[in-house]
């Protein structure tokens, strides 16, 4: 391929799929910053590829790039975050001891939360699980993320962020009683 033919379609491909790739990113990784990031290292790597041939829609084609870049940059972000952040969750928040009785049963059984159905309480419910979510140690946010609303499987999120099985079950209840806290305060009570 030759590089204005390459050069066409790189420029083709963000004008087509830009908006949507940002999107993806965006609802992956949770940071403006790190969405641009993402998506301008997926073209550059498509450009330095040079190997789209056409097999599948470029749209795909920049999303499996775009998939591997999300993946790089939340095990970067994983890596780089200190273990305290996942050990100490500010205890006055989440202490797993307000939850349960000294036998492990639920000292008060989670409230149930009924969906909204009017549009602005479920818009004010989602800015404040983003809020409940923003507030999580980054690790915690990144495996709730995975496997709850990427719904990524366990095997999978063990090998992308390199943590044992038990280690990411761990985490992915901290997160969890986290969220729980939260949002019985900021909407429940609130």
């Amino acid at each position: 391929m030759n590089t204005s033919l390459l050069n066409k379609n790189v420029n083709d491909w963000l004008n087509e799929h830009g908006d949507y790739l940002y999107r993806f990113a965006l609802a992956r990784l949770r940071d403006p910053h790190q969405a641009e990031d993402a998506v301008q290292e997926t073209m550059l790597a498509a450009i330095k590829s040079n190997s789209f041939d056409g097999a599948s829609s470029a749209r795909t084609w920049l999303t499996g790039i775009l998939k591997h870049k999300i993946i790089d940059s939340q095990r970067k972000q994983f890596r780089e975050q200190p273990l305290s952040d996942l050990i100490d969750l500010d205890a006055s928040d989440t202490s797993m001891d307000d939850f349960f009785d000294k036998n492990g049963h639920w000292l008060d059984k989670p409230q149930t939360l009924d969906m909204p159905e009017e549009a602005l309480e479920q818009k004010q419910f989602l800015n404040i699980l983003s809020g409940c979510i923003d507030k999580l140690p980054a690790k915690l946010a990144t495996i709730f993320m995975m496997r709850d609303v990427q719904e990524t499987d366990n095997e999978a999120i063990c090998k992308e962020l390199e943590v044992t099985a038990t280690n990411a079950w761990v985490m992915l209840y901290r997160a969890r009683m986290g969220l729980r806290k939260c949002l019985e305060i900021h909407w429940i009570t609130g």
